[in-house]
């Protein structure tokens, strides 16, 4: 575990996971992406392996990213939230991500 977490942040991890039968519990709404520099770049979070990814919305990495998350049954609540992102952030060209992940059929070819 890294040191620099305080005492306090590790006991509330260790009690989260105490009685969890393996299972996943998240509190609250997980959001997949969290925007950055108007559109340009996002943060993906991965809940199949627990990384946060920082890509730019137009690379490779992006595309194979939200594509892993949709072939583990993720791609509907990603798609949703890019609709949301759109209607939140209509100038940041989140309805062209959203066509090109479509395009590159990363929703499981809808």
């Amino acid at each position: 575990m890294a040191s620099n977490t305080s005492k306090t942040a590790r006991a509330s991890v260790r009690a989260g996971q105490a009685g969890q039968g393996g299972g996943l519990s998240v509190l609250g709404e997980f959001k997949y992406l969290i925007p950055l520099n108007q559109g340009k770049h996002v943060y993906v979070r991965n809940l199949t392996n627990g990384k946060t990814v920082h890509a730019a919305t137009d690379s490779e990495r992006f595309v194979e990213e939200v594509r892993s998350l949709g072939e583990a049954g993720h791609g509907a609540k990603i798609q949703a939230e890019l609709e949301a992102l759109t209607t939140a952030f209509p100038s940041d060209g989140w309805d062209k991500t959203s066509k090109r992940l479509a395009d590159a059929g990363v929703f499981g070819g809808e």
